[in-house]
């Protein structure tokens, strides 16, 4: 199965990452929301992929968010799917939060696909409400 999924993070204590190509980036405490897509070969085995590496099960880092995920200040809360729906863009510029510029856009041009959010609630409840299934 394939679609657009949305990712619900918390970053227990501010901390700075390297994201690659981004270089250092400064992530304050709190509830983040990344919307990523899943069209390609395996479809949604990449949100197994991200619970992988944030479980520390995995150590290759490929997109921006595997830098966040794979830091030890930052955790999985949920994933939520939105199967067989091209959304990546749309959820990014609608659900609750602050976008973190530039980030998870290296194959795009719009803003940010990783959300600074109020909470983690209010990201699965805007999530669900937009047609979302919690994972």
């Amino acid at each position: 199965m394939s679609g657009t999924y949305v990712l619900v993070i918390d970053v227990a204590r501010s901390t700075s990452i390297d994201v690659g190509a981004l270089g250092d980036r400064e992530f304050p405490a709190g509830a983040y929301a990344y919307v990523g897509s899943a069209f390609g070969p395996g479809g949604f085995s990449r949100v197994d992929r991200h619970r992988e590496l944030a479980a520390g099960e995995r150590e290759t880092r490929h997109w921006h968010i595997d830098y966040l995920l794979g830091h030890p200040a930052a955790s999985l809360e949920t994933a939520i799917t939105f199967p067989d729906a091209d959304r990546e863009y749309e959820l990014a510029a609608s659900l609750p939060g602050d976008p973190v510029p530039a980030f998870g856009t290296s194959d795009c041009d719009c803003g940010a696909h990783l959300l600074a959010a109020p909470n983690a609630a209010a990201i699965r409840e805007a999530a669900v409400d937009a047609g979302g299934v919690l994972e």
